[in-house]
């Protein structure tokens, strides 16, 4: 199954580290961060879960939820988490999915042949409170991701949900924005503060979130 920006997140059953869960219901109107590792007790998959653990108070701040994923059964999960938590200095404090028959992999595509195994690749999805994809990201086994950037993404995204703008290039919260092309620039003028016309379709514009 191949998943696309917009598409509904589709629902799923599965054990965690933190017991059974109906993904749905779990989320339920948060954001979440779904993202899946290629195996416990592999050195890039420990410093991740360590810096997600770590982060915790940054997702919550933003209203999110983090989940993941591994086709490694329970009890390497749990074997592991001792690890991460010496290794990293934080321990583990969201659930992990063990999905040993590889059904919530699948149906969200998280294992490609080309990579040399049936373990997952190093897949991210953010989606919204209304349960739509709204990132992918897929990294290769080799190299672990930056949740920094995860977090600056769901602060665009939730930013740019609710005016009219959009995040220019290394953006970070706080940073000026554009206005929306869409808009023209007497409206610009009108609704934002310290508008900067570069082009007629890039005007620069004070963060409206403050």
């Amino acid at each position: 199954m191949s998943l696309r920006l917009g598409d509904q997140a589709p629902n799923f059953s599965a054990s965690t580290t933190e017991g059974d869960i109906d993904f749905h219901t779990w989320k339920a109107d948060s954001w979440a961060v779904l993202f899946s590792h290629p195996a416990d007790y592999t050195p890039v998959c420990t410093t991740e879960l360590g810096r997600t653990a770590a982060l915790k108070s940054g997702f919550a701040d933003r209203g999110a939820k983090v989940i993941a994923l591994s086709v490694d059964p329970l009890e390497d999960h749990h074997g592991w988490a001792p690890d991460i938590a010496e290794a990293t200095g934080t321990a583990v404090n969201f659930p992990i999915i063990a999905d040993p028959d590889k059904t919530v992999s699948e149906l969200y595509d998280m294992i490609h042949p080309g990579e040399g195994d049936t373990s997952t690749v190093r897949s991210v999805f953010v989606i919204d409170p209304a349960n739509k994809i709204r990132l992918i990201l897929i990294y290769p086994k080799s190299t672990g991701r930056n949740f920094d950037e995860i977090l600056r993404v769901i602060d665009s995204l939730q930013l740019t949900d609710n005016h009219q703008v959009a995040t220019p290039v290394d953006w970070t919260k706080g940073d000026r924005v554009i206005a929306s092309p869409a808009m023209s620039t007497d409206d610009v003028m009108d609704r934002f503060d310290n508008v900067e016309v570069v082009k007629p379709y890039l005007r620069y514009v004070d963060d409206p979130a403050g």
